[in-house]
């Protein structure tokens, strides 16, 4: 039996696109709006969204599943991965990053949060 390695699909990179895309618009609105400690919670908020959802795209696409079985449990574990790893990213940059200006680190991390989501409704052709 062949192992074959499963890559990450065209939806996945297109909402990373996305998402990067949305984070650097923000970082320009958030730099214009309050200076750079709103440029730098822009950044931290998307780059929590984007680091989640790359790594746990990574585990759901490790390896090929045999049944239906196989793929949910493989989604399950991706989903609980990007769930404890954006908890994590969230208390980490909380309770370091001092200035921190909460609007535009929070409407930036929601914005990419949502962006990836739309990946479940892109077709891989």
């Amino acid at each position: 039996m062949s192992e074959r390695r499963v890559g990450l699909g065209r939806p996945i990179w297109t909402a990373i696109r996305r998402q990067a895309l949305a984070t650097a618009v923000l970082v320009i609105v958030a730099a214009l709006w309050v200076g750079l400690h709103g440029a730098a919670s822009a950044a931290l908020g998307g780059m929590i969204s984007i680091t989640a959802g790359l790594v746990a795209a990574f585990i759901a696409t490790r390896r090929p599943a045999d049944s239906a079985g196989g793929i949910l449990y493989g989604a399950l574990r991706a989903e609980g991965v990007r769930v404890l790893l954006i908890v994590l990213l969230l208390w980490l940059v909380l309770a370091t990053y001092r200035d921190i200006v909460a609007i535009a680190f929070f409407v930036s991390f929601a914005l990419t949060l949502l962006i990836f989501s739309s990946a479940l409704f892109m077709r891989d052709e």
